[in-house]
C-alpha cells in the first residue's frame, strides 16, 4: 500500500495539470463564442414546437420571450400539453393573452406513441405547424430576441440540414440547488462543449434548440424515428448528418432556467445527463474524467505530499475559467457565486463517477434502462 499510494497521487497530479490546460482552453472558446456575431441571412417564415410539462418557477418568463421575438419573417409558436390538467397549460394561455399580436396556440392531445414523451408531443405538434422551417425548443428556455433569426439563417444555406446551440445556466429562484444547477451548465457542460466545438470533435445536436426544415425532418421519418430513444437529440442530429447536411451550431446563448426543489433533484437530473452521455460515448465519457482537475489535484494532495503543488495549480485554473465565462456572459463578477466553485466541481465529480456505472435514469417521474440501441424502457 506505501508503493501504491505515491503511484495514484502522481496518476491523480498528471490528471489535474492536464485538465488544467484544458479548462484554459475551454474558458477561450467560451469567450470566442460568445464574441461571434450570428451568421446574416434571409428571415424565414419558422414554427416554433414548444412541448410543455408542468409549471416551474420561471416558466412564464420563459415562455413570454419566446412570444417575444424580433423576427422579420412570419413566426408561430405552438405549445403542447398530454394531460388538459397539467398547469403549464393556464401559464401558456396566460402568456399568450398578454401578446395578443403573435400567432400562437396551445394544443392539448393526450395522444403517447412512446416511452419518450417530449418527442410524443413533439409527433402531435408537427402536423399542426404551418411554416416550412421548425424550430424545438424547450420549454425552459429564456431566449434573447434575436434567438429565433439566428438558429434559422443558416438554413438558407441548402447544405445546412439542422441548426442547433449552446445555452447559459439561468436559476430560476435564489435557491442554492437551483443555483449549483445553472452553474453546472455555466462551468463544466458550455465550457466542454463549447471546446468539443472549437476542435470540431463534438458533433453536437442541443435539443434545448433544434431547427431544421420541415422537408428534411420528412426525410429522416419524422419525430416518429425517434419515439423509443433516450437521446433524440442526439439521434435527430446523427441522422441530419447521414443525408451528408450539416450540423450548424449558431453564436447564440439563451438561458437554460434551472429550478431545483433540493439536493435529489439535482442529482437525478444530472445523472441522467451522465448516463445518457455515456450510453452515446462509453470511451468519451470516460475521459470526461481529466475536466476535473481540482478533484484530481485535491486527491493527489491527499495521497503524497508533493501533491500540494497541483490542487493550487487546477483550484487556479477553475477559478480562471469561472471567471472569464462569467466574463464573457457579462455577467460581472460575483464573489458569492465563485465561492460555490469548490462544492460544484465536488459535486459534477461525483456524479461524473456514479455516472461511470450503469443504471437506470430517471424522466418526468418515470424511471428508464436503456437498451443498447439507445432505446428506452420503463425500469
Amino acid at each position: 500500500m506505501e508503493l501504491l499510494m505515491p503511484g495514484l497521487g502522481l496518476l491523480a497530479g498528471l490528471a489535474a495539470l492536464a485538465g488544467s490546460a484544458t479548462t484554459l482552453l475551454s474558458a477561450r472558446a467560451v469567450a470566442r463564442l460568445a464574441a461571434t456575431p450570428p451568421v446574416a441571412g434571409p428571415a424565414l417564415p419558422a414554427s416554433i414546437l414548444k412541448p410543455l410539462h408542468g409549471a416551474p418557477p420561471g416558466l412564464g418568463s420563459a415562455l413570454a420571450s419566446t412570444l417575444a421575438q424580433a423576427h422579420a419573417a412570419p413566426f408561430e409558436v405552438l405549445f403542447a400539453v398530454r394531460d388538459p390538467a397539467d398547469p403549464a397549460a393556464a401559464v401558456a394561455e396566460a402568456t399568450m393573452a398578454a401578446a395578443p399580436g403573435v400567432a400562437a396556440r396551445l394544443l392539448r392531445d393526450p395522444r403517447l406513441h412512446g416511452p419518450n414523451r417530449k418527442v410524443s408531443q413533439l409527433m402531435n405538434l408537427e402536423g399542426a405547424a404551418r411554416h416550412p422551417v421548425l424550430v424545438v425548443a424547450d420549454a425552459d428556455m429564456q431566449v434573447p430576441p434575436h434567438w429565433l433569426a439566428a438558429v434559422t439563417a443558416p438554413l438558407a444555406d441548402p447544405a445546412v440540414g439542422l441548426v442547433t446551440c449552446l445555452y447559459r445556466g439561468e436559476p430560476a429562484d435564489g435557491g442554492l440547488w437551483s443555483r449549483l444547477a445553472a452553474l453546472w451548465i455555466d462551468w463544466q457542460f458550455l465550457p466542454n462543449a463549447a471546446l468539443g466545438e472549437a476542435m470540431g470533435r463534438a458533433n453536437g445536436c442541443y435539443g434545448a434548440t433544434m431547427a431544421l426544415r420541415a422537408e428534411t425532418l420528412a426525410r429522416i421519418g419524422g419525430f416518429a424515428a425517434l419515439a423509443d430513444l433516450l437521446a433524440d437529440d442526439h439521434a435527430l442530429g446523427a441522422a441530419v448528418r447521414r443525408l451528408g447536411l450539416r450540423v450548424v451550431v449558431a453564436p447564440v446563448l439563451p438561458g437554460h432556467v434551472q429550478a431545483e426543489p433540493g439536493p435529489g433533484v439535482l442529482a437525478r437530473h444530472e445523472l441522467r445527463w451522465a448516463r445518457t452521455l455515456r450510453s452515446l460515448d462509453p470511451p468519451g465519457y470516460a475521459g470526461m474524467g481529466v475536466t476535473f482537475p481540482l478533484a484530481w489535484g485535491a486527491l493527489a494532495a491527499l495521497l503524497t505530499p508533493w501533491g500540494w503543488l497541483a490542487l493550487p495549480v487546477a483550484f487556479g485554473a477553475r477559478l480562471t475559467l469561472a471567471i472569464r465565462v462569467d466574463r464573457a456572459l457579462r455577467r460581472g463578477l460575483s464573489p458569492g457565486r465563485l465561492m460555490l466553485l469548490p462544492l460544484r466541481d465536488g459535486l459534477s465529480f461525483a456524479i461524473w463517477a456514479v455516472g461511470l456505472a450503469r443504471g437506470t435514469v430517471t424522466w418526468q417521474g418515470r424511471r428508464f434502462r436503456m437498451r443498447p440501441d439507445g432505446s428506452m424502457v420503463e425500469a
